[in-house]
């Protein structure tokens, strides 16, 4: 019984290790309120692409990103004592834009229920 691919449960954890250090290791104010939505790690295992969100507008969205850019290699290396591998992944930053795509469709269906159009109501 197959219990997932490796890379997906590495993913998993480093999800979970960089959660955990962000909110309790890493004392950099510019990171601000950063959520990490996923991890896709290559299927060597050498680069890990972190997907994340920050709240605030797009300015604190580029801080939080500058702020993670600049915790990277410290966060590899405590990754690096934390899992057990070989070699702790790279890790790359990536804004996830799904999440602010998904707010907005929000936003419109809402609107558009406030405004009295239906979609399932016949005209």
């Amino acid at each position: 019984m197959s219990q997932g691919s490796r890379p997906d449960r590495v993913a998993e954890q480093i999800r979970s290790e960089l959660a955990s250090l962000l909110a309790r290791e890493v004392h950099d104010p510019g990171i601000g309120f950063v959520t990490l939505t996923r991890v896709q790690v290559t299927p060597d295992l050498q680069r890990a692409r972190v997907l994340y969100t920050a709240l605030g507008d797009d300015t604190a969205r580029a801080a939080s990103g500058r702020a993670l850019e600049r915790a990277a290699v410290f966060l590899r290396r405590q990754l690096g004592s934390r899992l057990r591998l070989k070699r702790a992944p790279e890790l790359a930053f990536i804004y996830d834009d799904a999440i602010a795509g998904q707010d907005r469709i929000e936003r419109i269906i809402n609107e558009l229920h406030e405004a009295g159009h239906d979609p399932d109501r016949e005209p």
